[in-house]
């Protein structure tokens, strides 16, 4: 698999359009903290490392309105690919929707969202929007 994180993603976005409550994806640090960043911001409901096998997976419950069963996630966008790096400095740092969604970084820090970076004042690897 030459991109892991694009695959993460496609199949979050998938699950989304068949309108799924849970989708399983093969584990790595870097979709963990990706996960993690997710269930803090509000866009899934809950997630589950299972350890099993060589590699693992995560098992992600996706969050939708009571009411009128819209999804919380609109669009995941993939920016830094392996073809074409992204990245940016703490004073050029990306607004998704002016502030309403957020940009996932890979940092010197670690793995973090638009806002966490530009307090910190660290810049990094853009690594996809979501909103």
């Amino acid at each position: 698999m030459t991109d892991p994180i694009a695959d993460y993603l496609t199949r979050l976005r998938n699950a989304i359009k068949a309108k799924h409550r849970v989708v399983e994806v093969p584990a790595s640090n870097l979709k963990k903290e990706i996960t993690k960043i997710l269930f803090d911001k509000g866009y899934i409901l809950n997630f589950k490392f299972v350890e099993e096998g060589p590699q693992g997976t995560i098992k992600i419950a996706l969050k939708y309105d009571p009411v009128n069963k819209v999804n919380a996630i609109k669009k995941l966008q993939r920016v830094s690919t392996p073809g074409l790096r992204k990245y940016t400095g703490y004073k050029d740092m990306p607004r998704v929707l002016n502030g309403l969604g957020i940009a996932v970084l890979s940092t010197s820090k670690g793995v973090m969202t638009d806002k966490e970076a530009r307090d910190l004042k660290i810049g990094g690897e853009v690594l996809c929007y979501v909103y």
